[in-house]
């Protein structure tokens, strides 16, 4: 009877193949030759009935099937390699280091009580947290997580959802008491509202609303726009300044403490995706799996 798993040694072939960017420098790398790369991917493909590489006499580049067996391969090898430390270490507190990148929103206001409880879990870990909501490079800025907001793109790296955050519209007493509250969508345009200019379009974020089931993106006008740090749109609202929209994870302790108070609570009902990312090395430490952990247990638990 032959074995199921009996070509994991080509697997391992084109995976290499890829991480090196040629037969010449994967033959390098594994002690043989690009003649027998070759022949093993081309009996991966025939196995599989697809093409994972286009392969000319300058470049290689993957299909957009080899880009997906690519990545569920890396993830796979990438369980085995947890399996084995999980055996050798077993019994041994996890310990080392977890780079972690997070935007601002979500580091100020849901981070912090996920952090203590993958503190308390394990105590011998340290996070080294940067606060950005610039989209860093895991890959060539060396980190292990990082955490985004909205539709993520086809990039190749591996998400984890963490919430999908309900959003809502936020204003001062102080400003309502002097300009009275919008009654109805077509209201907020006399009003002052507070724009954010989204960094990576330089366009200014709509508000996402609802308004008698139907979704409505509508585009905030105002004489004071903020950039780069979205908190800035809630300090200034708090401040009296207008309305704007934020999440509910951030709204909601600012109502109960008397700060803020909810505006067209009618159009409420849409919210934003957050998820936790990181590339697909088949080295990825056990200890950013854990975090992966509990952040996305912590994420579920609130939904």
């Amino acid at each position: 009877m032959s074995r199921k798993f009996d070509h994991l040694g080509d697997v391992e072939t084109f995976v290499t193949v890829v991480d090196k960017g040629s037969m010449t420098a994967a033959a390098v790398a594994l002690a043989t030759t690009p003649s027998v790369l070759s022949r093993a991917i081309t009996r991966l493909e025939t196995r599989l009935g697809v093409q994972l590489l286009r392969r000319t006499t300058r470049r290689l580049s993957l299909t957009d099937e080899g880009r997906h067996y690519l990545e569920q391969s890396r993830a796979a090898f990438a369980l085995i390699d947890d399996a084995e430390r999980a055996m050798q270490g077993h019994g041994s507190e996890l310990t080392g280091n977890v780079r972690l990148s997070a935007p601002t929103t979500y580091a100020h206001h849901r981070l912090p009580v996920l952090l203590r409880r993958f503190a308390a879990r394990h105590p011998q870990l340290r996070v080294e947290l940067n606060i950005t909501n610039r989209n860093v490079d895991l890959v060539a800025e060396g980190y292990d997580l990082a955490i985004r907001m909205g539709q993520l793109p086809d990039s190749g790296l591996v998400a984890r959802k963490l919430e999908d955050a309900p959003m809502c519209l936020l204003a001062a007493p102080a400003y309502i008491a002097r300009a009275g509250a919008p009654r109805s969508i077509g209201e907020l345009a006399a009003h002052a509202c507070l724009p954010f200019v989204m960094p990576s379009t330089g366009r200014v974020s709509p508000w996402i609303l609802r308004d008698e089931g139907r979704d409505v993106d509508w585009t905030p006008q105002g004489s004071l726009q903020v950039s780069d740090d979205v908190l800035g749109v809630v300090s200034l609202a708090l401040n009296g300044f207008g309305i704007c929209q934020t999440y509910d994870f951030i709204a909601l302790d600012l109502i109960g403490q008397g700060r803020a108070v909810e505006v067209l609570s009618q159009t409420r009902g849409r919210s934003r995706p957050f998820s936790v990312i990181h590339a697909p090395h088949r080295q990825a430490s056990r200890a950013a799996r854990a975090l992966i952990d509990v952040l996305v247990a912590g994420g579920e638990a609130d939904v």
